[in-house]
């Protein structure tokens, strides 16, 4: 469910009152009751809750909310855009039963609303968001960050890290993982034998050392070892121009070096459907790509189209995983 303090359970709502969102997955909100009903008032979304303790085998009625309560906050730690030391601690809590629900095998994948990272570190635990807390969860000693839309794909070698050490993180072993990673499960999950284009670090690809020197000492010799794993991949390239020829279909995903580097023309393109994916894991996890929206939190209004666009992708995600488990 995310922040209850956030937009999180209304675009929950207003996402599973959709018949094509229910209609693809049987659905479990993993949260708090009380937040869950206040939002289906506030959007009017016409549901109702039904309490489960189990995972519902079969899809629900027509109508019904299906949750797994696991807080019982107070109205105080529910205020709108008011996040507390309890709803910080709610937000872990409901991560961490989601991601055992998937990881038992309950579950094939979830789904994730927005989070207040100052919140949730304010509770104790010190993350810098779900996809580390996530990789923590299941174990995993590499993931990474891909955001998804029909027309863009990108993937980062850093994540949530200050511009200031980004160039000392940006190293050979971490740029070939993250290219070895993206193949893999973009392969398995949206497009076979990706052409995955790599981005430089510094402008004009440092201009031949004028402007750096990452692109030739890390960067391409990462991308040569790709291709000699039979990966096809392609750079380093100027990130000024290389999302032009992306969104035209030249490449399957894009492989950044830091956040703002993928997300800003992400989002350029997909501020309403975009969808965060975690790669690497053993269990399928898509999220929102967008925050708690706390100018918008109790207005009903919040857009739920990147909530609706993450649980469809994860139920997609989650079909093909079993294409592929009955394939000899």
């Amino acid at each position: 469910m995310g922040d209850p303090t956030g937009v999180g359970p209304e675009i929950i709502a207003r996402a599973l009152a959709d018949p094509a969102v229910r209609g693809s997955c049987h659905h479990l909100v993993i949260g708090d009751a009380s937040a869950m009903e206040r939002a289906i008032a506030v959007t009017a979304a016409g549901l109702r809750l039904e309490q489960r303790g189990d995972f519902p085998s079969r899809a629900p009625a027509e109508g019904v909310l299906c949750i797994r309560t696991v807080t019982s906050l107070t109205p105080k730690d529910m205020r709108f855009a008011q996040p507390t030391v309890a709803s910080g601690d709610a937000m872990y809590r409901y991560i961490r039963e989601a991601a055992g629900i998937c990881m038992n095998g309950d579950a094939d994948g979830m789904a994730t609303a927005p989070i207040s990272k100052e919140a949730m570190n304010c509770a104790g635990y010190h993350y810098p968001g779900h996809t580390e807390l996530l990789a923590e969860l299941a174990g995993a000693e590499r993931v990474v960050m891909m955001l998804a839309g029909s027309r863009l794909r990108v993937s980062l070698v850093t994540i949530h890290e200050a511009l200031v050490d980004v160039p000392r993180l940006v190293t050979f072993d971490r740029v070939l993982e993250t290219i070895r990673i993206t193949h893999r499960d973009v392969h398995r999950y949206f497009v076979r034998n990706p052409r995955i284009a790599v981005l430089a670090l510094n402008p004009h690809c440092g201009e031949g050392g004028m402007f750096g020197d990452e692109e030739s000492r890390i960067i391409a010799p990462a991308i040569e070892a790709a291709r000699r794993d039979g990966i096809d991949a392609v750079g380093p390239l100027s990130a000024d121009t290389l999302f032009h020829f992306a969104v035209q279909g030249a490449y399957d995903a894009v492989v950044c070096m830091y956040h703002d580097q993928g997300l800003i023309p992400l989002k350029l393109l997909h501020f309403d459907d975009g969808v965060n994916v975690t790669l690497g894991l053993p269990i399928i996890r898509t999220s929102v790509d967008h925050g708690t929206a706390y100018d918008l939190a109790g207005t009903g209004t919040a857009s739920a189209e990147s909530m609706k666009a993450a649980i469809l992708m994860a139920a997609e995600m989650a079909r093909i995983r079993g294409l592929e488990g009955r394939t000899p």
